[in-house]
């Protein structure tokens, strides 16, 4: 029973000291500043819309939501992201997901006027605040800032 009893604490011991996974990782991992890049159609039935948002909550899964700090910035087709989301359930649920996650969504002004496309009618969850004046060049100043670029 003595011996029992021993080789207990010392297993107990030994896990005091193994870092759970979630610790491993954010030392591998460490803080992050990510700007996803998204400027493309959606596809049928928006599958890289909803294969780009399972790849910012997988990365968010892998560093934690503590750890990174994520920007998603959308011109041209990608704006059909929100605007298709407008009647996506499923786009929905994965931007407001990431938003509660403190994942920001930004549209590119120029493509809203280029498109005539009216933020608070024709997008998804899209405030005044979520607008910047050039994709392109919010994706320069991002990179200026020491965001890492991801392009889904």
């Amino acid at each position: 029973m003595k011996l029992i009893k021993t080789l207990l604490v010392l297993a107990l011991g030994i896990l005091a000291f193994v870092p759970p996974a979630d610790a491993q990782d954010t030392e591998r991992y460490g803080k992050q500043k990510v700007v996803y890049h998204i400027n493309y159609p959606g596809g049928e039935g928006d599958k890289a819309y909803k294969g780009a948002m399972r790849n910012i909550q997988n990365h968010i899964n892998a560093v934690g939501a503590e750890n990174v700090e994520i920007k998603v910035v959308m011109h041209g087709s990608g704006v059909d992201l929100v605007a298709h989301a407008k009647e996506d359930q499923t786009l929905q649920t994965s931007i407001g997901s990431l938003k509660s996650q403190k994942v920001a969504f930004e549209v590119c002004n120029n493509t809203l006027k280029g498109r005539n496309i009216n933020y608070s009618d024709d997008l998804y969850d899209v405030w005044e605040d979520d607008i910047v004046p050039s994709g392109v060049a919010e994706l320069s100043r991002l990179q200026q800032m020491g965001y890492t670029y991801i392009k889904p």
